[in-house]
């Protein structure tokens, strides 16, 4: 059998980062007659082992593609690679042999390159112009067969505001060929010390190894849409690592996404000693379904977890309340032991008094002891019933019983409960409402948030971001920090210079003195391009807490209008749009072509009440609470129920979301910053505006201004990857590409 077997180093047009998934592009010049070819093979499975140590990652990768035609095919395989990257291997099996190519000349391989572009007239092969290539010739691929492909390369990584980041490209090039299983790992050995590890566009498995390495994994189910695997560390050996990502184009405001996390490995001494005080529901409803005794189970571990420093008490509710003790009592031995006699000796019966319940339970807090973290953690499963049942009286007197630096943690089970309620309790006391539903397990999830809360390292965190001038920074008020897990605040900046050496002070309590922490050289750049997807974060925290002034507030146009807007142009899923893809002639009455493609709906379930606060301080502009509604709701809004209580978990999972949504609906397409929807057959750019009356470029598909263009602007490439027409804002200017036909 005849094997040809050409590697070649392809540079092309400027040094660009990766972007874009290794393809084999098929071709058919061999085959005895014409036979109908996909635009790329499909890809079977990619694997991924990287190992970093310090900045310097090792890539090795194994791909398998499948000839689905019954010809044996040759094909061009492409795949784009980090700049300055070495590739210390390139190996194509052959059945069980194991062969490797060689090197070839630069320009051979940008001829080969522009002839396949312009031959196949793929737009999805403009996803690769502007990138580092490696180009290799492949036969044979047998028929109805596979071939498996190596590529090992080494680069350094950059550090960028004590961050050290690192992308393997999977998300382009999806219009080419479709990608089945794709698993990673990756080992980072770090030198002094591993501080945040964080991915913003998949849901990684972070395993640690000591305080200096970790191993963090991740799959891809089959036919997702593919992503590129973006993955974010800190070298740090401080208490608390802060690290600072940032994007930014030229006249517009930035976005940052701030993250603290906590120093892994240390003892149990270092953290801070915190009292706990749980308020258990024991009326009867909580006898069905086994709620009381997953309940209890899950009690007990939350009391059995506590160390002998920190000190609790219990307050079970029905129609009245039963205290375990007068006070907070220390979670040492015999205080464990009468707390599980108490939890133990609970029997559900009787009606719901939450007043009385909660009134208690802050009343169990001195009022003195700031220093040390305190907690209320509420969990009921019905509606107030008894004494007191109006939700904002309920609230009032909660607000007026808190005691200083106590966090009130509701949890709602099932769904006849008062989300509006529960939502607003943990909001005035910095806290956090979750719900679980009939299906989920109460008895895990109730566990594992106990799991986190007691080991807590940082308490009333505030934040001085000096100069910098920030805006609708989310959360707007900063939780308290515990072991394994890891702050993330998202915002934006308008400073008008550049800031190169910002320093930062963060401050908080540790112990019964208080903690300083500063940290220096940060950079908030005029101009970073990179981290593409922190706008699309930032409008979803955006969302999420616009939402929840919704449910507080009641409906305005101002708030609805807002969602809308934000929810069409970054693509994300919210009560008041739909993204469907629009037939021709089916565009909305009165919108110009390309404009937003979202539906107002009505708005169902959504009641509550949040509060903008903000510990964090820079040269800030706060977002003020909205004013009062300009028209009533069309309806009452419900707060209890199945939808209630999905809304109000959607708008929590937004406010707290650490990555971008990886699913887009049909007819939407996200590349980097930007969201296209597809109408009237054009992907049509969610900032375009026939109002802005823009300058415009119209260009044919595959001529050669087109191609002229795509070489002097390379980035303008991958969103004419999209198709045959586009529409794109770019640059202050809208290009409007058409069809050749047309």
């Amino acid at each position: 059998m005849n094997v040809r077997y050409i590697l070649t180093l392809l540079l092309l047009l400027s040094p660009a980062a990766a972007h874009a998934q290794g393809i084999i592009v098929p071709d058919c010049r061999r085959c005895p007659q014409p036979v109908p070819l996909p635009g790329a093979l499909p890809i079977e499975s990619v694997q991924i082992d990287t190992r970093i140590e310090g900045q310097v990652a090792t890539t090795h990768i194994t791909q398998t593609f499948r000839n689905p035609t019954d010809v044996v095919l040759e094909g061009t395989y492409l795949f784009p690679i980090p700049d300055e990257a070495s590739v210390s291997e390139f190996v194509l099996w052959d059945g069980d042999r194991r062969l490797v190519g060689e090197v070839r000349p630069r320009e051979e391989a940008r001829r080969i390159y522009d002839g396949i572009v312009r031959r196949r007239r793929d737009p999805g092969l403009l996803e690769y112009a502007g990138r580092n290539l490696f180009q290799a010739s492949i036969f044979p691929i047998p028929a109805q067969g596979t071939k498996k492909l190596e590529l090992t390369y080494s680069q350094v990584l950059r550090a960028e505001n004590g961050v050290v980041g690192y992308r393997y490209p999977l998300g382009t090039g999806r219009n080419l060929a479709p990608i089945g299983s794709v698993a990673g790992r990756v080992e980072i050995a770090a030198g002094s010390g591993l501080g945040a590890v964080y991915s913003p566009s998949h849901e990684v498995d972070v395993v640690r190894r000591g305080t200096r390495g970790a191993r963090i994994s991740f799959e891809s189910r089959r036919g997702a849409e593919p992503r590129d695997f973006q993955l974010f560390y800190t070298p740090s050996d401080r208490d608390v690592g802060l690290s600072l990502l940032t994007y930014r184009e030229p006249g517009k405001p930035g976005y940052f996404l701030l993250l603290l996390s906590p120093r892994e490995g240390a003892t149990e001494r270092e953290y801070a000693a915190k009292d706990v005080v749980y308020v258990l529901d024991t009326s009867g409803s909580m006898a069905e379904e086994g709620k009381m005794e997953k309940a209890r189970r899950a009690l007990l571990f939350g009391i059995r977890s506590l160390r002998p420093v920190d000190r609790f008490n219990v307050v079970a509710f029905a129609g009245d309340t039963r205290l375990m003790e007068t006070g907070l009592i220390s979670a040492d031995a015999r205080g464990v032991r009468r707390g599980t006699e108490f939890v133990e000796g609970l029997r559900a019966t009787g009606g719901t008094n939450i007043n009385a319940a909660l009134l208690t339970g802050l009343q169990q807090f001195p009022r003195e002891g700031r220093e040390r973290p305190r907690m209320l953690v509420f969990l009921t499963d019905g509606l107030p019933t008894v004494e007191e049942t109006r939700p904002e009286r309920i609230v009032q007197n909660a607000r007026e019983a808190l005691p200083p630096g106590v966090r009130v943690f509701t949890f709602g089970v099932g769904y006849d409960v008062n989300t509006a309620l529960l939502d607003r309790l943990a909001a005035e006391a910095r806290g956090t409402a979750d719900y679980i539903e009939p299906r989920e397990d109460l008895e895990v999830r109730v566990s594992n948030f106990f799991a986190k809360v007691n080991s807590p390292v940082l308490a009333n965190l505030e934040l001085d971001l000096g100069a910098v001038q920030t805006e609708q920074v989310y959360p707007r008020e900063l939780p308290d920090l515990f072991r394994g897990t890891q702050v993330a605040l998202v915002g934006r900046y308008r400073n008008p210079q550049e800031l190169r050496d910002v320093a930062v002070r963060l401050t908080g309590t540790a112990s019964p003195r208080g903690e300083v922490l500063h940290y220096r050289g940060l950079r908030f750049p005029l101009r970073a391009e990179e981290h593409d997807f922190l706008p699309r974060l930032w409008a979803t925290r955006r969302v999420g807490w616009l939402m929840e002034q919704i449910r507080t507030h009641g409906e305005n146009r101002e708030l609805r209008d807002e969602v809308v807007d934000l929810g069409t142009r970054y693509g994300i899923v919210t009560p008041y749009t739909s993204y469907l893809a629009l037939e021709p002639g089916a565009a909305a009455a009165g919108r110009p072509e390309g404009g937003r493609n979202g539906r107002a709906v009505n708005l169902e379930d959504f009641s509550g009440r949040g509060r903008e606060g903000g510990r964090v301080r820079g040269t800030q502009t706060m977002t003020p609470p909205p004013p009062p509604p300009s028209a009533p709701a069309a309806a009452p809004p419900v707060v209890t129920g199945q939808a209630a209580v999905q809304a109000s978990k959607q708008a929590r999972e937004q406010q707290d979301a650490v990555r971008v949504d990886a699913n887009a609906a049909a007819g939407v397409r996200r590349v980097g910053a930007k969201t296209f929807y597809l109408r009237d057959g054009v992907w049509t750019d969610s900032e375009w505006k026939a109002e802005a009356r823009l300058p415009e470029t119209v260009l044919v598909f595959g001529s050669n201004e087109y191609f002229a263009r795509v070489q002097r602007e390379p980035e303008l490439a991958r969103y004419l990857a999209l198709g045959e027409r586009v529409v794109v804002v770019f640059g202050g200017r809208v290009y409007r590409v058409r069809a050749a036909t047309q």
